[in-house]
């Protein structure tokens, strides 16, 4: 058994360590006394207005799509004639490559008149998804001309992922001009 003056060195020296510890954080801390462990950069926010990132590899307006045998003997959707600007006749791809994922979802594709005149901005003029499988990491959205053709202006598309078009699906937004 130890002395009784001795027992009490090693509660001394838990004790010092504490205040030296609580010292330490007290002069790293904020002013209302929280340490600063949090990073000091705030992340940018989203901007829904351009084109979708984070899950995209790359996505781009085109005149069509073509279908090649990928690395891993899997089918590729490779775009043909990228471009952001269509005939009214002419049917608009979107095609697009995703990173691996570990379950199926749909991208949806809903085009809306951005700047043309006599068209409601709000009205969708045409719509379209692909299911992507576990598999899959290329697809496209066919968006095809009204009636009476797509109308000279600007065109928006709003890209959604899920298996609902909601206000939390959107992912960004994709625009064309027809001339």
């Amino acid at each position: 058994m130890l002395p009784p003056r001795t027992r009490f060195v090693p509660l001394g020296l838990a004790s010092l360590f504490l205040i030296w510890t609580g010292a330490a954080l007290a002069a790293d801390s904020a002013p209302g006394g929280v340490p600063e462990l949090q990073d000091k950069n705030p992340l940018p926010s989203y901007d829904f207005n351009k084109p979708p990132e984070g899950l995209f590899r790359s996505i781009l307006t085109a005149e069509g799509f073509d279908e090649e045998l990928g690395f891993r003997r899997t089918h590729e959707i490779v775009a043909v004639k990228p471009t952001d600007v269509f005939r009214p006749a002419a049917p608009v791809f979107i095609v697009f490559n995703v990173f691996p994922h570990y379950q199926p979802y749909q991208v949806f594709g809903i085009c809306y008149p951005e700047q043309v005149a006599g068209l409601d901005p709000k009205t969708a003029l045409a719509q379209d998804a692909m299911y992507l499988a576990l598999e899959d990491e290329s697809g496209y959205v066919k968006l095809s001309p009204p009636p009476d053709g797509w109308k000279p202006g600007r065109y928006r598309v709003e890209i959604h992922v899920g298996f609902a078009v909601n206000d939390i699906s959107m992912t960004g937004t994709m625009r064309f001009k027809v001339q």
